[in-house]
């Protein structure tokens, strides 16, 4: 139940809901109740009004709800002695039919409190799993699958709308409507009452039974259905790699042995959850069975002091105690469900960024002498990626790294906006150590292009304003023209608005990559990381993008990871990263005048390409 009750900590402030919602759903089980109490007076004017020759000469004395049915048959032969049968049995309809309309108004208003107190928590849960999944370290995404990510913020918030804050309404409701249903049977008739209560507590423990294992399998239900969502992301994603390798066939295998185990334990659960409610049912039909031959014996012996009608009313109202006690079986029955993604979406929120500011981190608003690293370490998991480097990076110069892949290179550029922490070491700027300054005012200094070009699907002018919704359209053309994109924007159907797709599925590499320095420009950065922003373009484009770069890199300062000489021969300084350490460091023309040097050889096997 701790889950449950931090998922209901997400309908804060609850008792803006609870308390309206109460008040009105008593009034309306009240008016209820009373529809079925009221089926004695009914049946005494229809039936036996030869009884209501003699008015009691005084009125009952009521002290407590018990006393509720006497006074009931007193009214009703008072009804039948002034105003006859007929005039009785009008009255008595006027007031059944008055309590139900009452009742269902009122139910109306306690179902639209709930919808909006469901609502509310369901939005209020959404906003705290993206939130923090926002706020986590990049770290984490290497770690998990996007997809059941994806299953998390979806499909198991969802299920913990429907099984979770569904039960809300029955942990409210239902025992309010067992309590009246139970006081009015005690009422009418304590002795049968009692003998029908210790039928319960069997029913309840064979149904626990039935469900016991419906939390594991929810739980193994919600991990498959994300590993599911995750070969659907990869295939999507990657569907013209698929077809080139013929590899259609191996995916559907794979995703398809994921559905079945996923149907499997979803037809298990099913069977569980569908076997409570006939169960409880047939209990329910045992129960009124053993009340009506109970309560018959007694009549027929003149044991009781039931008469027909109310015995009929007692039957009726009985009947109806089973519906709330099935609906409170039912829930216990499918809240497990909700509660295993429940617990998933509360892992989701309650894992921690293993980056953040530091206590007193310092605001840095300006960049003006240089990056230092010194000694700096850095292991993913049990390897050691880089191994106690140290370089500095003086302002408004270029640095480039080369290198074989592995190396380490896209690393060092990943720690200095701290999208992940060094094992060891200092990273400083200006002498401050980066994590001692506060993270986003660290990285409003720089500007990051990358090689994949991570474009949204919006239009052209979103994407250049990314992060700065506010920018003027003639500030964005400006940074378009400066990345060589201005020209082929305008050419699109709408220009700056036009939508450029999932990832910018409409665009040519080069055209992607030219709105990615776009976007860079804009920002405006004193300090510009570029991570093989050219490697993956023909040549065509690479000269286009290539301007582009130089364009955004003028008066710069500026880290290079390339494969290719045009990007960085005119480095002022070339670091060659190999297995975690710097290797050789110097100028394209100091290092390619050197023996024997990895920069030479990197050259003349073309990994550097002219």
């Amino acid at each position: 139940m701790k889950t449950y009750f931090r998922l209901l900590s997400f309908a804060k402030p609850i008792e803006k809901f609870a308390i309206p919602y109460i008040v009105v759903t008593a009034i309306s089980l009240i008016f209820n109740t009373l529809n079925f109490a009221l089926l004695a007076p009914f049946l005494n004017t229809l039936f036996f009004t030869q009884h209501a020759a003699i008015l009691p000469t005084a009125v009952p004395e009521f002290h407590s709800i018990f006393d509720i049915m006497a006074m009931f048959k007193y009214f009703s032969n008072y009804a039948i002695f002034y105003y006859g049968p007929w005039g009785a049995l009008k009255i008595v309809i006027a007031i059944i039919v008055g309590c139900n309309l009452l009742s269902n108004l009122f139910r109306y208003f306690s179902q639209r409190i709930m919808e909006n107190l469901r609502v509310h928590t369901l939005l209020n849960l959404r906003k705290a799993v993206f939130f923090n999944v926002m706020d986590l370290h990049l770290g984490y995404f290497s770690n998990e699958r996007k997809g059941d990510i994806i299953a998390k913020i979806s499909s198991d918030v969802q299920t913990v709308q429907y099984s979770v804050t569904s039960t809300l309404q029955i942990v409210f409701k239902e025992p309010i409507q067992l309590i009246f249903y139970l006081i009015t049977l005690f009422a009418i008739s304590s002795n049968l009452t009692l003998y029908a209560l210790l039928v319960i507590p069997i029913s309840g423990f064979i149904i626990a039974r039935i469900v016991k294992r419906l939390k594991h399998q929810a739980q193994e239900s919600q991990k498959s259905f994300g590993m599911m969502i995750s070969y659907l992301d990869e295939a999507l994603s990657g569907i013209k790699i698929i077809k080139a390798f013929n590899a259609v066939n191996y995916i559907k295998d794979k995703f398809h042995s994921e559905n079945k185990r996923y149907s499997a334990i979803s037809k298990s659960m099913a069977r569980r959850q569908q076997l409570a409610s006939p169960v409880s049912e047939s209990m329910g039909v045992l129960m009124v069975a053993g009340v009506v031959m109970y309560g018959g014996y007694l009549i027929l012996n003149k044991r009781s002091d039931l008469d027909a009608a109310a015995f009929i009313a007692y039957i009726a109202l009985f009947s109806q105690v089973m519906r709330p006690a099935k609906a409170i079986t039912d829930s216990f029955s499918n809240i497990h469900q909700g509660l295993a993604a429940g617990e998933r979406v509360l892992g989701l929120i309650d894992t921690k960024p293993a980056i953040i500011n530091s206590p007193n981190a310092e605001k840095i608003s300006s960049f003006q002498k240089a990056i230092t690293f010194q000694n700096v370490s850095f292991a993913y998991d049990s390897k050691m990626v880089l191994k106690d480097i140290s370089f500095t990076i003086p302002y408004g110069k270029t640095t480039a790294l080369v290198g074989p892949s592995g190396g380490g290179k896209s690393t060092i550029s990943d720690v200095i906006p701290r999208f992940y922490d060094i094992s060891g070491g200092e990273i400083l700027i200006d002498g401050k150590d980066i994590r001692s300054l506060e993270i986003e005012s660290l990285r409003e200094l720089m500007g990051v292009v990358n090689q994949e070009s991570i474009l949204f699907n919006d239009t052209i002018y979103n994407n250049i304003a990314f992060g700065k919704p506010d920018t003027s359209l003639e500030d964005v053309e400006r940074a378009a023209k400066i990345a060589n994109a201005h020209e082929f924007i305008v050419k699109t159907d709408q220009g700056y608005q036009t939508n450029i797709g999932d990832r910018g599925v409409r665009l040519s590499g080069g055209q992607r990559q030219r709105l990615n320095i776009a976007r860079a420009v804009l920002r405006n950065p004193q300090i510009l990381i570029l991570d093989e922003a050219t490697s993956a373009l023909d040549t065509e484009s690479e000269k286009l993008v290539q301007e582009a770069l130089n364009n955004l890199m003028a008066n710069r300062t500026c880290l290079v990871i390339a494969h290719r000489l045009s990007t960085i021969q005119n480095a002022d300084q070339i670091l060659v990263i190999n297995q975690g350490e710097i290797a050789e460091r110097g100028t394209h023309n100091e290092l390619i005048n050197r023996d024997n040097s990895i920069y030479k050889k990197l050259v003349e096997m073309q990994t550097l390409e002219e």
